[in-house]
């Protein structure tokens, strides 16, 4: 299980982290807005603790993007400010529990395993782009309501650039996020060239309103077609 802790406090930071990791937990950190909002775009987690009072940013901003994107980690937000107020929003928003500061490492291990036992509940997420809408829990597809076949690793593709829009997506990434250690195993990237064609090829067939760019010299970018 993958755990992004997300906390200016280095101190309280490596305190949590070490907890964690004792759990066999594996451990990603981020200080910042900037620095967290970076790797959730390129990696995905099973839980992510998240700080109200960034230096560059407010956690609740970063969880309600978190959110739009249809990204289905669960939050624990962890934060000093024990208002009411905090609480209804961050659980408004789509937090899974929240854990007022100080506490003791073993809550914070046992909040853990809670909120991964319960898994996200509540209604599918979706992602709409255009004339195309994904649904991530059913693994479903359609366009212009029209439903999509699309096989597994063309499916995981397409939901990386939708929960990603417009922004450039740098093949190596996209290879490790899809296709994980088994990237390792090869020596070129053809098998990603090969999925994004195929994918390509069916968008267009269907008339999506969307289209995987390439950019040269770097990899890809979702983006929209103009009228």
């Amino acid at each position: 299980m993958k755990i992004l802790i997300i906390e200016d406090d280095s101190s309280l930071r490596e305190i949590m982290s070490r907890a964690l990791r004792q759990e066999k937990f594996t451990v990603e950190t981020a200080s910042t807005f900037a620095e967290a909002d970076s790797k959730l775009a390129g990696y995905n987690y099973d839980c992510i603790l998240l700080d109200i009072m960034l230096p560059d940013g407010n956690g609740l901003q970063l969880l309600e993007h978190i959110r739009a994107l249809g990204k289905r980690e669960n939050v624990i937000i962890v934060s000093a400010r024990n208002a009411i107020e905090d609480r209804v929003q961050g659980l408004d928003l789509g937090a899974d529990d929240y854990l007022p500061k100080p506490f003791h490492t073993a809550e914070l291990v046992a909040r853990v395993r809670s909120v991964l036992r319960r898994g996200r509940s509540g209604g599918e997420l979706k992602i709409e782009i255009g004339n195309v809408s994904l649904s991530p829990s059913s693994r479903q597809v359609k366009v212009e309501g029209q439903e999509l076949s699309l096989l597994k690793k063309e499916f995981d593709i397409l939901l990386y650039f939708m929960q990603r829009p417009a922004h450039m997506i740098d093949k190596t990434m996209l290879a490790e996020s899809v296709w994980g250690d088994y990237v390792d195993d090869t020596d070129n990237f053809q098998f990603v060239y090969a999925q994004i064609k195929n994918l390509r090829r069916k968008l267009a067939d269907a008339k999506a309103s969307i289209e995987i760019s390439s950019v040269y010299g770097f990899g890809y970018k979702l983006i929209e077609k103009s009228a």
